[in-house]
């Protein structure tokens, strides 16, 4: 990537991941709704019921018919308020903890190992960032929550309120498994297929590998990660009860839980849309960023030769 070429301070590599981030979720949305929709349904498709749903047509149709177009934007405030610190973590974080690696294990360059390494690690420390803003995102979405919320600040004061300031990071462990896996996957393949390119040397080729590399590595991350994206969603939409434990508490036991009374397939539930999303939302992720660092090099670089 571009800070890899020409490294940039935090505050540059901050600034880009945020406006990748934001482009993407303007870009991607509706089909977070559908996964999400998907993913929390428990029971069996029931023909003609507008409550379940047998896939993300059927989702897409049955939310436009029964609920309204603009239902498929619903809740998109906390993730546009989430993206820009989100995305912004993930690629400074993982900038950051590249240069540390390699600092710590004597390397000049980036290795295979090393960038599922940093990704990994940019991926817990992105965690805990999201963990509030997918909570509210996820009571927005559920339909049976639809009556129960305003909105954003209304989901926050009555989380609060009712089950304790605690319960905006429930979810966490799962939060961290789910960025853990996703963004070593994604930073991983970009290191692997960008190696495995022939080396672009025109703007619109360099845009096509990071298009292509983004894609594949957003593919990636989702297949290892949806299993932990499933239960973190069951989980974020189990209210915390005084004296009760919730069905879905942590990560793993979770997993096992919906693999047992489900079957494994419902570890996949939402995966389409989820691809779909994270896919080529991953290839926007790497474009959007890398021209966006590349802006601000070629500024820093007209600012220095002027003398600013």
């Amino acid at each position: 990537m571009s800070s890899e070429k020409a490294p940039l301070p935090f505050r540059y590599t901050f600034a880009a991941g945020a406006i990748a981030g934001v482009s993407e979720i303007l870009l991607m949305y509706p089909l977070d709704v559908v996964k999400t929709r998907v993913q929390l349904q428990t029971g069996t498709a029931v023909p003609g019921s507008a409550d379940h749903y047998s896939g993300m047509l059927d989702c897409f149709k049955k939310i436009i018919k029964n609920e309204g177009f603009n239902r498929l934007y619903r809740g998109i405030t906390a993730p546009i308020l989430m993206e820009a610190p989100k995305r912004a973590v993930k690629f400074a974080s993982n900038d950051g903890w590249g240069k540390f690696y390699r600092n710590a294990f004597g390397q000049t360059q980036q290795t295979q190992g090393l960038s599922v390494l940093t990704g990994a690690s940019a991926g817990a420390t992105e965690a805990f960032v999201v963990v509030p803003f997918e909570l509210v995102k996820i009571r927005l979405q559920d339909k049976a929550s639809a009556g129960k919320y305003n909105g954003m600040i209304d989901v926050v004061t009555k989380i609060v309120k009712n089950e304790g300031i605690l319960a905006m990071y429930n979810g966490l462990e799962s939060t961290l498994w789910r960025h853990i896996l996703w963004n070593a996957g994604y930073f991983g393949c970009i290191f692997q297929v960008k190696s495995l390119l022939p080396k672009a040397d025109t703007e619109q080729g360099k845009v096509m590998t990071n298009l292509v590399s983004g894609a594949i590595g957003g593919t990636i991350g989702t297949c290892l990660n949806t299993p932990m994206d499933v239960v973190k969603s069951r989980i974020q939409n189990s209210p915390k009860i005084a004296g009760q434990t919730p069905k879905y508490n942590w990560a793993w036991s979770a997993v096992a839980t919906v693999a047992r009374e489900e079957g494994p397939a419902a570890l996949y539930k939402g995966f389409i849309p989820k691809v779909l999303r994270l896919g080529p939302g991953g290839g926007v992720l790497l474009v959007v960023y890398t021209a966006v660092t590349d802006f601000f090099s070629k500024m820093r670089e007209t600012s220095a030769a002027k003398g600013l």
